[in-house]
This record gives C-alpha cells, sequence and structure tokens, in this order.
C-alpha cells in the first residue's frame, strides 16, 4: 500500500544511522490537509511530523531471505503532465538518509533551469525491523570477513544474495508500476553502499547502465574487490558502462592531521581502482574520479551526489554521452 513517507530525523554527518519513519496514507480529512500542504510547498503544523512531500513508500519483501524490505519512490513533477514519457531510474543505497538528500539536491540542481534531465527516484531501505548498521553490513558487503570485532557484531558478506533481490524482486516491481526507462537504470550508493555498487559493476555491469561509487570501502577483507575486478578482466573484453567515483579529500591518512583518516587510505584506493579499470582498455567504459577537495568520509556525501547526478544525468549531454545498455534482465 502506498504510504506517505515521514521523515523524523535527518543527519547527514551520521550517514549509517538517520532515521526515518513511514505512516499510514490518512484516511481522515487530514488527508486533504497533506496533500493541500504537499501543493503550497509547506508542512502540517500543530507539532506533527515532518514529511518527504510527494512520496511514496512499497513494501517489497523477498522471498528468498524471508527479509522485508522497502522501496521510496519519487516521481519528477513532469510525470503525471507527460503519461507517454518514461524516465531515467536512480536506485540509491541507505535511503534513510540518502532518499531525501538526492530528491533535494536534484530539485535544486534544476532551481534555475534544467541541469539535469527529470528521473524517478527509488530509496532502497534497510530490512524492516533491523537497525541499518547490521542491515548494511549483511546486505552491503561480498564475504563474510568483516573488519576486526564487527565480525563478531553482525553477519557480512551476503550483498550478491542482496543483488539477486533487486534484479529478480525489487526492479521488476518497480519497472512494472513506473514508467522507467530501463536501459538508463542507474545505481548510486556511499561507503558499504559504493563497494555494493563495484561488486554489481564486476559481476553483473549491465544491471545498470550508470553507476554513482561514493567512498567505496576498498579496504574491506584486505581489499578482496580487487580479485573481483581481477577476475572480471581475465574473462571479459568490454565494461558497458558509466561511472563516476568519488572521494574525500581527507579519506586519505595523515598522522598528525587530524583532519585526515585513522584507519584507511581510501583515496589512494580509489586512485587504484581507477588505474585498474583504465588500464584494461574497455571501450565501452566511461569513467570519472573526483578527489573532492576539503571533504572526509562523512561530509563528502552531499558534494559527491551532486557531481554523480550531473555526471550520469545532465541535460546538456549528448544522447550518445548518456548511461544506456543493454541491460540484463
Amino acid at each position: 500500500m502506498t504510504r506517505i513517507f515521514t521523515l523524523l530525523l535527518a543527519c547527514a554527518a551520521n550517514l549509517a544511522t538517520a532515521n526515518l519513519a513511514v505512516a499510514n496514507t490518512p484516511t481522515t480529512p487530514k488527508a486533504t490537509e497533506v496533500q493541500a500542504a504537499s501543493l503550497l510547498g509547506g508542512q502540517r503544523g500543530n507539532g506533527q511530523l515532518y514529511e518527504v512531500v510527494d512520496t511514496q513508500v512499497w513494501d517489497v519483501p523477498d522471498p528468498e531471505s524471508g527479509r522485508d524490505y522497502q522501496v521510496f519512490v519519487a516521481l519528477p513533477a513532469s510525470y503525471e503532465k507527460e503519461p507517454s514519457r518514461r524516465y531515467p531510474v536512480l536506485y540509491v543505497t541507505d535511503a534513510d538518509y540518502a532518499f531525501a538528500m538526492v530528491k533535494q539536491i536534484a530539485r535544486r540542481l534544476n532551481g534555475h533551469g534544467p541541469a539535469i534531465e527529470d528521473f524517478i527516484l527509488i530509496g532502497l531501505s534497510y530490512s524492516v525491523g533491523d537497525h541499518g548498521v547490521p542491515s548494511r553490513r549483511r546486505d552491503y558487503t561480498p564475504t563474510p570477513n568483516g573488519p576486526g570485532s564487527d565480525v563478531a557484531k553482525s553477519v557480512h558478506g551476503e550483498a550478491q544474495q542482496y543483488l539477486a533481490y533487486l534484479k529478480q524482486v525489487a526492479i521488476p516491481f518497480v519497472a512494472d508500476k513506473y514508467r522507467t526507462d530501463e536501459a538508463r537504470r542507474l545505481f548510486l550508493g556511499h561507503s558499504y553502499g559504493g563497494l555494493l555498487g563495484a561488486q554489481a559493476l564486476l559481476t553483473d555491469p549491465t544491471l545498470f547502465a550508470g553507476y554513482v561509487l561514493g567512498s567505496p570501502s576498498f579496504w574491506y577483507d584486505n581489499k578482496v574487490m580487487w580479485s573481483f575486478e581481477e577476475r572480471y578482466a581475465k574473462s571479459n573484453k568490454d565494461l558497458p558502462a558509466s561511472v563516476y567515483l568519488y572521494v574525500g579529500e581527507y579519506e586519505d591518512m595523515k598522522p598528525g592531521d587530524a583532519r585526515f583518516a585513522t584507519r584507511y587510505n581510501m583515496v589512494t584506493d580509489a586512485r587504484y581502482f581507477e588505474k585498474s579499470l583504465n588500464s584494461r582498455g574497455y571501450p565501452s567504459l566511461r569513467l570519472k574520479l573526483d578527489v573532492l577537495n576539503d571533504e572526509d568520509h562523512l561530509s563528502v556525501a552531499p558534494r559527491g551526489f551532486t557531481h554523480g547526478l550531473k555526471y550520469l544525468l545532465s541535460s546538456g549531454a549528448k544522447k550518445s554521452d548518456r548511461p544506456k545498455a543493454v541491460l540484463s534482465k
């Protein structure tokens, strides 16, 4: 059932633990109040919950794992006005914080004219009933070998199963319900979400035509993703995808400077990944890496999302430069 998506807390600095709540669509006179607030760009008063207006939430459980997931949906303003039009569709991980953030970034990018194309935004929730941290550790990582004490705290390494859920359940659900252009299916993920995107790119690259890989956790399990890259290169002569890779300037270690990372060299890893992919000479790969100045692992996300949207969805791009592929079904 469609439900109005309510925002309890938006905290960009605490990416993994920001919380959203979902309320049933009212059947009382308050429904009219919500609709009026939406049309006026306002909110209900009297201390009621803040809402991300013009959004929908659907229950899309995974029959294989038995877990309940949700997809959050935001349609472009032109959707109802152009009933024959199909739209690029962007799937974002960590929807509890990223969905609302990407929605507002997209709106602001087009505030002074169309900087990016209209698109359908899909937020991928954590499993219902789970805290965000254990859910993303399990669903976004490639192997069971989590870092240090994390192993004892929660399950890791079920990304392949989660990608199968996206491919077989969530994506078909969205494609059946909305006018998506399935040849322009896109992905955005940050941190573990970026690692998940890298795994999709290297195991089933046409699952998405374009990828925004934000500060990917390539350090995971002794940089196991390098073995994924090597296996793919041995078996394939092309990598048909557009990839925007970003990382914050301060995501490398620099002892004595508190602005920099204390555990991992994620800038170095991102540059290694870029170099490895470019060295393969894939004719259909379009790849860009940005190291964004004066940003760390948490603060870089809004800027990275902005650059990623402009890279994959620029309204001024030639059609031949837009991410498009014959996608896996």
